[in-house]
């Protein structure tokens, strides 16, 4: 199951936040309503990375380019979400893998999941702060305050990132503090 979310602005106006579908069709009647001076932004909002689409055409031809069909399932168990992909370990890792009950994929899923216990949600936070971070730099980077805010950012002082961004566009500025970094 895909959670996957994404969010686009025009200008400083955000035009939507969901599922990629619904974030294209809402971005590509925005732009069929008026001819903006600008392009869209549209910002994976797990990873805050920037996507690119091709908005010419009917929104069935814009969906069909972004959202390509699965010609076929891939290797694994896609129904019980399972995705195979090669591990490179040392003769010592796979003899010992070999040695350990259910075998080498059960194992490494067992490490893993007891690394995420341990990590706390480290990790997740430290993606999340990337994540806004991102978006901070494509979107507001020439706005006054912008090296503070980011500063404050990574040092995790919401409050101060609530203080120096509250001059910023209020859309950019909701989409920022709603993102989840604690």
């Amino acid at each position: 199951m895909n959670n996957q979310t994404h969010t686009a602005f025009l200008g400083w106006k955000r035009l939507a936040t969901g599922p990629l579908a619904e974030v294209l069709i809402r971005t590509k009647t925005a732009l069929e309503k008026e001819t903006p001076a600008e392009m869209p932004l549209i910002f994976e909002d797990q990873t805050g990375k920037q996507v690119d689409f091709d908005f010419r055409g009917s929104i069935e031809e814009v969906l069909d380019r972004a959202i390509p069909k699965p010609d076929r399932a891939g290797p694994g168990r896609p129904r019980l979400g399972v995705t195979s992909r090669e591990v490179s370990l040392l003769p010592r890792h796979w003899e010992w893998l070999e040695t350990q009950k259910g075998g080498a994929s059960a194992t490494l899923r067992r490490l893993v999941d007891e690394g995420r216990k341990r990590d706390g949600g480290e990790s997740e936070t430290r993606a999340a702060i990337d994540a806004i971070g991102r978006v901070m730099s494509a979107m507001a980077g020439n706005l006054p305050g912008f090296e503070e805010a980011y500063r404050a950012l990574y040092a995790r002082d919401l409050e101060k990132l609530q203080q120096l961004i509250e001059d910023w566009p209020l859309d950019l500025r909701e989409y920022l503090l709603t993102s989840r970094m604690n």
